[in-house]
This record gives structure tokens, C-alpha cells and sequence, in this order.
């Protein structure tokens, strides 16, 4: 269930559009590919910062927002159901928060399964997802989620907005067991970035719609650094683009132990959630805390992932080039289920396949 789908998906969308402007584009990005995603449903999640002054409230003016690229990319009206979300976050990771768009969720769940799963785009805080995964825990063996947040394992200490508005529906997503593919935010996706001239030469004057996402972007923008040469990283769409990612020609990614997640910030791959002990870092170079059957690299040599980390003895590395286990390489402890870990983003291929796309009548 996590390979790239190879064959049309049925797909689902869960979104704060409003907050910032590479969502209209992910959104845009997944119409413009109907071909091989068949979009079910849009939701629409919460958030709360400057543009809105309650989760809530952000997720109204998503909701408007949704609607509103809909209407652009020439939908027909109620052609592509629009849920709104939950109205606050969770308040701990068992009661969910029950909204249209998690009771859609789980139906159209319940309607696949794992041979034909559901894919879950999320580029939001994991509410509306870890919500209905509470409510029905069955849906985990009917569905795929691809979520954007947080940052990479290399990026310790730096706190990413989708993460950091629900840590506690993050927890539960990573610890549900559902498949899981997650595209970190600091570290891999914010080289997927766009500037106003190109903005300007690729989008602008095509259609209605690539004028409005290239207008929108650049006023947003401008209001935050005015008189600056700029590139806005367009997040969301890398999201999307992994369902289209087959022979990984708009990303790079591996199997990995999920992480469980401590803070807004830190993860760590350990079943027990420690600090390090000592004052010492036990295998993970950039500061993770590990439990004491994680052991650092013994006589220079890495036991575990070829990009730095150790993990327990129960995780191997391929010996003599051959693979134990897995097309990686890797052989991971039963006690931590896999996930689908995004490490690179091929910017050019992918941008031109966005732009492409989007300028397409």
C-alpha cells in the first residue's frame, strides 16, 4: 500500500486552504491530474494564526476558499463534495473532534479497501484524519494517508506549522499504524520553491486560474517582504505529487521505522519516548532521543539507515549488497510499524509538470 500507485486512485483532499497560498495550488494541481487521481471529496481543516482568529474561523474561511478554486478550475457546482472540518483541535488523543468531513471520511473508507485503498492527501494540521481514525479504526486498513508537516529527521529543534497547530492529532496519525507517507516540511520540501518572475513568465495570462493562484501568491507575498528578491515555497503541491511519483521522477524516498512524535519539534524512533540519557546522544547525530536499545554507530560503522541514524538491533542494514528484507535495504523491528519517508524533491521535474498542468485549459 505504500508504492505509488501505478493505475487511477480515488482521492481525498484535506486542507486549510485559506492559510496560506500553495494550497489553492495543491488543490489546482490535483484537478488538473483527473486522469489518474479521481477527487471524492475536499475538506476543509482548521487553523489559527494571523489570518484567522480561531481554528474555527480558519477553517470557514478554508472552506470559502476551496470553494472559490473550485469555481475557477470550472467544476461544476457540487460536482466535488466540500466537507467543513473540525472547529477546534484535539484535546487529547482519544476523543475525537466530530465533523462532516471526518463521518465522509470514514464512509468513503469503509468503501475501499486494502487492494483498492482510499488515498488521504493531508496539507493540514492531522485533525479532520486523526479524528477519523478515532471514530472507526478500521478505516487504517482502507485507505493511504500522505501528509505534509514537520521537518526532517536532520532538522531537529525547528518547529513546522502543520505539526505544531495539533501535535496531538499528529501523534495519533504516526502511532495509528495506518500507511503511512510523510513529506517533511523543513529540510526536503522547502526547496520546492517558485519566484515572481517565473511566476510571472510561466502563469500569468494563461487562464483564469493560473492568474489567480500567480496574482494571489505574489500579493501575499509582497505584503510580507516588500522590495525583496523572493521565492515562495510552494509546500502543498509536492503532496499531491506523490501519487504521481512513479520510477521517482519528482522525488526520493525509503522505508523507515515511523517516528514517534515528542514535541512541535522532535521525534524520536523508539518505541519509549526518553530523554537522552546522560547528557549523551545515543545514535542520532542531530539530537533525537532514543531508548538505551537504540546504540550509537560502534567502530565508526552505521548500523541502520545509510543517512546517519542507528536504530535497534532488530533493524539491518543490507550486507554485501544484498537486500534483507526490503527493496531498501532494510529489515525494521516489529515493535515500529513502516512508513514512506520523502527525503528529496526533483524541483525542476516537478515544477514543470505543475506548471504544465496548470496551464492547461
Amino acid at each position: 500500500m505504500l508504492q505509488c500507485p501505478k493505475h487511477p486512485v480515488d482521492v481525498v483532499l484535506d486542507t486549510d486552504t485559506y492559510n496560506e497560498v500553495d494550497d489553492q495550488f495543491a488543490l489546482a494541481y490535483l484537478l488538473k491530474n483527473k486522469d489518474k487521481l479521481r477527487t471524492q471529496a475536499v475538506y476543509a481543516a482548521p487553523f489559527l494564526n494571523e489570518k484567522a482568529d480561531s481554528p474555527k474561523a480558519g477553517m470557514e474561511k478554508s472552506y470559502q476558499e476551496i470553494l472559490n478554486i473550485l469555481n475557477l478550475a470550472d467544476v461544476e457546482k457540487g460536482k466535488i463534495p466540500v466537507f467543513k472540518g473540525a472547529e477546534r483541535f484535539l484535546k487529547d488523543e482519544k476523543s475525537p473532534v466530530i465533523s462532516t468531513a471526518s463521518e465522509d471520511l470514514i464512509r468513503r473508507a469503509m468503501g475501499h479497501s486494502g487492494e483498492n485503498p482510499l488515498y488521504v492527501v493531508g496539507i493540514a494540521a492531522a485533525t479532520n484524519i486523526a479524528s477519523a481514525i478515532l471514530q472507526e479504526p478500521a478505516i487504517r486498513e482502507r485507505m493511504v494517508v500522505v501528509w505534509l508537516g514537520g521537518s526532517a529527521l536532520h532538522c531537529q529543534g525547528m518547529e513546522e506549522f502543520n505539526l505544531a497547530e495539533d501535535v496531538l492529532a499528529a501523534r495519533v496519525l504516526f502511532d495509528s499504524g495506518v500507511p503511512l507517507v510523510h513529506l517533511p516540511c523543513w529540510g526536503v520540501v522547502e526547496s520546492f520553491s517558485l519566484s515572481r518572475p517565473e511566476m510571472e513568465a510561466y502563469l500569468m495570462g494563461k487562464n483564469k486560474l493560473a492568474d489567480y493562484l500567480a496574482g494571489y501568491a505574489i500579493r501575499a507575498v509582497e505584503e510580507w517582504m516588500p522590495d525583496t528578491a523572493w521565492a515562495k515555497v510552494i509546500w502543498d503541491v509536492t503532496a499531491v505529487a506523490w501519487l504521481l511519483n512513479d520510477g521517482q521522477r519528482f522525488m526520493n524516498e525509503r522505508i523507515m521505522p515511523c517516528p514517534k512524535i515528542i514535541s512541535a519539534s522532535e521525534y524520536t524512533l523508539s518505541d519509549e519516548v526518553r530523554p537522552p540519557h546522560r547528557g549523551k546522544n545515543y545514535g542520532m547525530p542531530f539530537g533525537y532521543t532514543l531508548s538505551d536499545e537504540v546504540r550509537p554507530p560502534r567502530r565508526g560503522k552505521n548500523y541502520g539507515m545509510p543517512f546517519g541514524y542507528t536504530l535497534s538491533d532488530g533493524v539491518r542494514l543490507s550486507r554485501r549488497g544484498r537486500d534483507y528484507g526490503t527493496a531498501l535495504g532494510h529489515v525494521f523491528s516489529e515493535k515500529r510499524h513502516s512508513m514512506k519517508y520523502v527525503y528529496r524533491i526533483e524541483r525542476d521535474a516537478l515544477m514543470t509538470d505543475l506548471i504544465t498542468k496548470l496551464c492547461k485549459d
